[in-house]
């Protein structure tokens, strides 16, 4: 089994659904007491989402960066970036670190156009979802990305900063994300990212009018399919 580097902590929450996520793949594949030949790296976030907000993105690479590089030295073969948003600095990371990164929009993508949709909903971090880094990437494989209206927008995102990436997971919330997803169903989504690797925790299969994409299930899927490849 070759060795996956994770990258996590942004957030602790998601970084917990990823390492059950990661560990519960092998099993599945391997049975028996197989589990995932990992190193993880989880961050402090707070510094993070602080430079976030901040704009400045040099100083999330530069953490990254050298946690990455700290990953590769203690062996891993790739390296798997436990977040959607931080994928803004993805190329820069894995020039800084000299392993192969597997992304999670490439991931998604995948899934997405092997079922054949091509209009898609995004849920995520005002980041992600107003930023070309990731709809972009969708767009060149031929998939239309809407995004939620501006209100609906800073719904999103405040709930996964201010509820989620502290373990909180409100009905309310909930019901507030389900009338998001709505809107985009009215807009013409066939199926809705969730594009924050921590809403997983407020939505699941069967939650909504659309089907869903779970970024954090396909990412770790892939993170599987490359330590048994």
């Amino acid at each position: 089994m070759r060795m996956l580097g994770v990258l996590g902590g942004m957030s602790w929450t998601s970084t917990e659904s990823y390492y059950r996520l990661l560990n519960r793949g092998v099993a599945e594949q391997l049975g028996g007491l197989h589990s995932a030949r990992l190193l993880l790296h989880s961050v402090d976030f707070a510094p993070i989402a602080q430079a976030q907000h901040e704009g400045d993105w040099d100083a999330t690479l530069a953490v990254l960066a050298e946690a990455g590089r700290g990953l590769e030295r203690g062996g891993a073969e790739a390296l798997l970036l436990a977040t959607n948003t931080m994928h803004k600095v993805a190329d820069e990371l894995e020039e800084a670190c000299g392993l192969p990164l597997l992304h999670i929009a490439d991931a998604t993508a995948d899934a997405i156009v092997a079922d054949g949709v091509t209009r898609v909903g995004l849920l995520a971090t005002a980041f992600t979802m107003e930023q070309d880094f990731y709809t972009g990437r969708l767009a060149a494989r031929g998939i239309d990305v809407l995004v939620p209206e501006e209100e609906d927008r800073g719904t999103v995102h405040r709930v996964i900063y201010d509820e989620l990436v502290r373990d909180v997971v409100r009905p309310e919330s909930r019901d507030a994300y389900l009338g998001v997803v709505d809107r985009l169903a009215q807009r013409g989504a066939d199926a809705v990212i969730l594009g924050c690797t921590e809403l997983g925790l407020l939505l699941g299969p069967g939650d909504g009018v659309l089907p869903q994409y779970d970024t954090t299930q396909i990412h770790a899927d892939a993170g599987v399919r490359f330590m048994l490849g």
